[in-house]
């Protein structure tokens, strides 16, 4: 079985519960809603680990703080691996500040922080990965540093998987080498509209399944008296198939247990269960 390392931002999320959102210029008062564990990289990390993947190692870049220092422990008491999660002593950890109103809309912003800095260590990092191994990356982080940790997996033997999202753009032969290119319908469609050539591909598609080429998957319907939200359920796809594609699954039982875990995570509130920090 092989190891899965997963590339991307490691985020705090600092919930407001609002009556309503404010309009320019206005203050509502509003009721602390908790902090909790986010950013695409740390609920890819969270799921691969809720798979089974037998070893996953976090890539990663926080703030010389409390929250960085908060998010270093959940990881290692989810049997993620955070060795090499470096530490910004210019940069806080990445922020991602929520109100939510009564009627579960959000508004957010968020603060990249330490995600945003360049770090050739987890570059360094990714091309110690190997034959059978998986990279795992996301967008939330330095592109460049995405661009060239990808490289150095594939010249490894690892196999590297991008997440596209939040959508950019990237090198051609980045795009060239993953297998596969992870997008939703909306990144699909902006990634048509470029001149960038995935050799493999996978579409999700929300309740109506996915597709990786000639295989496919369709959607599992959750009731709708158990569904919590749908935060995070891509995060929980793409986690779960590196950790299936680490274990040796071919793409058919890969995309069949990603499927399960995007379905499992709409049933829970927010982007990894019990996600308190």
């Amino acid at each position: 079985m092989g190891r899965v390392a997963v590339l991307g931002s490691l985020n705090v999320d600092v919930v407001t519960l609002v009556e309503r959102h404010p309009v320019p210029g206005e203050t509502v008062l509003g009721r602390a809603g908790g902090r909790y564990a986010g950013g695409k990289g740390g609920n890819q990390a969270a799921a691969a680990a809720r798979a089974g993947a037998s070893h996953v190692q976090m890539l990663a870049r926080v703030g010389d703080d409390e929250a960085g220092a908060a998010y270093m422990e959940r990881l290692g008491a989810l049997g993620v691996d955070p060795s090499a999660v470096s530490t910004s002593h210019t940069a806080p950890t990445g922020t991602a500040l929520i109100t939510v109103d009564e009627a579960g809309e959000n508004s957010i912003i968020v603060v990249a922080g330490a995600n945003a800095e360049a770090d050739p260590s987890l570059t360094q990092e990714a091309g110690r990965l190997g034959p059978g191994d998986v990279l795992l990356c996301s967008l939330e982080v330095d592109l460049g540093t995405v661009a060239d940790a990808a490289r150095a997996a594939r010249a490894a033997g690892a196999r590297v998987v991008i997440n596209l999202a939040p959508y950019a753009g990237l090198p051609p032969d980045v795009i060239a080498l993953a297998d596969p290119v992870v997008v939703n319908e909306y990144e699909m469609r902006q990634l048509a509209d470029s001149d960038l050539l995935p050799g493999s591909l996978l579409v999700t598609f929300g309740a109506a399944g996915a597709r990786w080429g000639t295989d496919g998957v369709d959607g599992i319907q959750v009731p709708a008296g158990e569904i919590g939200d749908t935060v995070g359920a891509g995060d929980a796809f793409c986690g779960a198939l590196a950790a299936a594609l680490a274990d040796g699954a071919d793409a058919q039982r890969a995309l069949e247990a990603a499927n399960e875990a995007g379905a499992a995570a709409v049933r829970w509130v927010g982007a990894q269960p019990d996600a308190a920090l």
